[in-house]
């Protein structure tokens, strides 16, 4: 069995509750408000830009160049094909600059990238590469899922042939295959440690439905003090 095999099986608990999650089947079926995909697209944008950078430093930890050319081609992508269909979906929902400049992440939002940037900092590039992987993987099995449901918001529509496309596959079967030979090459305590981080993310992947299904806020959401002069507060 392979590696990524093997941490796929050990996550499917967690993605199977991914696919039946209510974010997920109400974008199938149309029944999600937009106002749920509005706070999603926003926490996204923020979680997007955090995975481009951790898919930079894996370029950075690349052990070969053609490695660190791809890793950088994926950081490149996550830009232009992710955050742009985001920009599309913003216009869209009325998302102005004024609420990006003011955006602040959720909690799961803050927790899921800081997450990513543990195993970046402490980890190889197998360690970045689990971390980042259940991303693709879910989206594209999401998308393959997916495909038959035609909602009557095309929003929805768009974002479920955004994931179910061969280039996506193309990516995703790119970065698993990386994971199979990091793993043929590293300790048998690399390995359970980038599958910890594999789980850790799947969970992630799950808590950011729940997050933008509820609408998470912060337990307290604590506003600057407006200044009233030169080293005065009010």
């Amino acid at each position: 069995m392979s590696f990524s095999t093997h941490v796929r099986e050990a996550a499917d608990p967690i993605w199977e509750a991914s696919f039946k999650h209510p974010f997920v089947t109400g974008i199938a079926d149309g029944s999600l408000p937009l106002e749920n995909f509005r706070y999603y697209v926003l926490q996204d944008a923020y979680y997007l830009f955090h995975f481009a950078r951790v898919q930079s430093l894996g370029a950075s930890k690349s052990p070969d160049i053609e490695t660190t050319a791809n890793m950088a081609s994926h950081a490149k992508g996550t830009y232009e094909a992710e955050l742009s269909l985001h920009e599309n979906f913003s216009k869209r929902l009325g998302i102005t600059d004024e609420e990006r400049a003011n955006f602040k992440p959720a909690p799961t939002a803050y927790a899921y990238t800081s997450h990513m940037y543990r195993a970046a900092q402490f980890g190889h590039l197998g360690d970045i590469i689990a971390a980042i992987l259940p991303c693709y993987w879910l989206y594209y099995e999401i998308g393959e899922r997916l495909k038959g449901f035609t909602p009557e918001e095309p929003i929805y529509q768009e974002w479920i042939a955004a994931y179910g496309g061969e280039w996506f596959h193309e990516l995703v079967a790119e970065q698993i295959n990386r994971l199979d030979q990091i793993a043929e090459n590293v300790t048998e305590q690399d390995r359970e440690r980038m599958k910890e981080h594999f789980i850790i993310s799947s969970q992630y992947e799950l808590e950011f439905w729940e997050m933008a299904y509820t609408l998470q806020k912060w337990p307290f959401e604590i506003q600057p003090r407006a200044t009233t002069g030169k080293g005065a507060t009010s």
